[in-house]
């Protein structure tokens, strides 16, 4: 079968919360043209003139509160995650998942799409250490150009140069996966012991634009997607998160009307709503006192669920009249890497 590697890449952490670290990786994470989408010299202008200059104290700021001794969170539990494949591997113990004679011998990778460990990094150090098949497992359920997309595109940049390319597989999500949902749902449910109002199913937005212009016959506004997946969902980024929603919704017996889907992190207001933050501040304003929070389309804790739901939003909800915004947790480490492996072709 031969040498084969899997690689596991998430988005990116700076070296450190210093303004400096930040900076760079902002500038490489923001210039990414799958990012923002719009003409080179005006994304450069944009990017390297406003936003980073700007936005990196402020992020830097975040970025320390974020910070633990161990290093980014992010990277923390890549590093675990990797760890953790590996022992599963080598000792043929998968836990839950299905035994397959494919999963052994694979040797195990982490990378990140920016900063470091670089993707194009880890794929020299693949490639010199002599693999002649690759599969790369981005950490992000859901599909969206921006996400696995930009990772695909990196891939075939870092590997097209190469004398003699190896096999490659890229698993373009796995949000439907029982082996993503049944943790993910069983997470939320410790959650639910001391009884709720509501969930909130809370994913990454993205610009309208982008989710247009990968189905450019179907308008994010009217879409039905939201009550039921459609024939283009697979591979739709909107249409995947609701979908997760009515998966986790079905393996917790919730009724519709006990949980809501949003989308947090927006930019301006031409990004997916709901948006998160109004959700919560419409639940508060009605009287809803116990709200759980999840983050599907995240699989380890970062700045988007520790700082952004776990401080600003439970912030944002107890002003408005609630009383407790319980966050549940990320898989992180606990994601189940072979489980996914083992249904698809690696």
């Amino acid at each position: 079968m031969g040498n084969r590697a899997v690689i596991l890449v998430n988005v990116g952490t700076p070296d450190s919360p210093s303004v400096k670290d930040v900076r760079r990786y902002l500038s490489e994470f923001l210039n990414d043209p799958k990012v923002i989408d719009m003409p080179w010299l005006l994304r450069k202008l944009l990017v390297n003139l406003v936003i980073v200059p700007f936005r990196a104290p402020r992020s830097a700021l975040l970025y320390r509160r974020l910070w633990t001794g161990k290093g980014s969170p992010l990277l923390v539990h890549l590093t675990e995650l990797v760890k953790r494949a590996r022992l599963s591997v080598q000792s043929g113990m998968y836990g839950g998942s299905i035994k397959d004679s494919r999963l052994e011998g694979l040797a195990f990778f982490g990378a990140m799409r920016y900063g470091n460990p670089s993707l194009a990094s880890v794929l020299k150090q693949v490639r010199q250490e002599g693999y002649d098949h690759i599969t790369v497992l981005p950490l992000y359920p859901q599909y969206a150009s921006s996400t696995t997309g930009s990772v695909i595109e990196e891939v075939n940049r870092v590997t097209g140069k190469w004398d003699t390319k190896p096999e490659i597989v890229i698993v373009n999500h796995f949000y439907s996966s029982p082996v993503f949902i049944k943790p993910m749902a069983e997470a939320i449910r410790e959650s639910c012991n001391s009884g709720f109002d509501r969930i909130v199913f809370s994913y990454h937005g993205l610009p309208v634009s982008q989710v247009r212009k990968e189905h450019p016959a179907c308008n994010p506004d009217t879409c039905s997607c939201d009550e039921y997946m459609t024939e283009h969902g697979r591979m739709c980024y909107r249409a995947a998160c609701y979908e997760t929603s009515r998966l986790l919704a079905e393996a917790l017996g919730l009724d519709r009307e006990k949980y809501l889907t949003a989308f947090q992190s927006r930019f301006s207001k031409n990004w997916l709503r709901p948006f998160t933050d109004e959700t919560l501040l419409s639940l508060a304003r009605s009287g809803a006192k116990r709200v759980i929070i999840a983050a599907p389309s995240f699989t380890a804790d970062c700045l988007e669920t520790t700082v952004e739901i776990g401080e600003e939003y439970r912030r944002l909800f107890t002003s408005a009249g609630g009383q407790d915004l319980v966050v549940v947790p990320c898989l992180n480490e606990g994601l189940d890497i072979i489980g996914i492996l083992g249904r698809v072709q690696v």
